[in-house]
């Protein structure tokens, strides 16, 4: 019985350091602007050397959570995607999305959105109400702080 105890213990500081390790921390990034638990509206995401406004309808926008979850809308469609925040580095997991078809316009713009944030880990840099996330390959994603209208 005694055994049976200890490999318990053992087996639960595992899952504690995981189940940790997924929430983004409150660390404010770039200047003295918090990244998490803002409503962030995206204005243009530059894909491949392609730059791409937001559509007027759709309101793309995201919230990064301080529980280790980020969720929005793409343009179209709602997601949401595990998330830590670390520094000024922003990972994202796979991002889990509604699957609705919108006019060509709003889904080319939400393919590009999603492609700079799915499983990337981008660099981030928060001055003046403004975020730029920045991927390993360079794409962008500009947002400015603000609840979609």
């Amino acid at each position: 019985m005694k055994r049976h105890k200890q490999w318990l213990g053992a087996a639960a500081i595992p899952l504690v350091v995981a189940c940790a390790a997924g929430k983004a921390d409150s660390v404010p990034m770039g200047a003295s602007e918090p990244v998490t638990g803002v409503e962030w509206r995206v204005e243009r995401v530059t894909v491949g050397g392609e730059s791409l406004a937001a559509p007027p309808a759709g309101s793309p926008h995201l919230r990064i959570g301080t529980d280790g979850n980020a969720a929005g809308n793409l343009g179209c469609n709602r997601f949401s995607a595990p998330v830590t925040v670390h520094g000024d580095r922003i990972a994202f997991g796979s991002l889990r999305t509604t699957k609705m078809a919108c006019d060509p316009a709003r889904m080319s713009f939400e393919r590009a959105l999603a492609k700079a944030l799915d499983g990337q880990t981008l660099t981030g840099a928060a001055e003046h109400g403004e975020l730029t996330l920045t991927t390993g390959h360079g794409d962008r994603v500009h947002l400015t702080r603000g609840a979609p209208e």
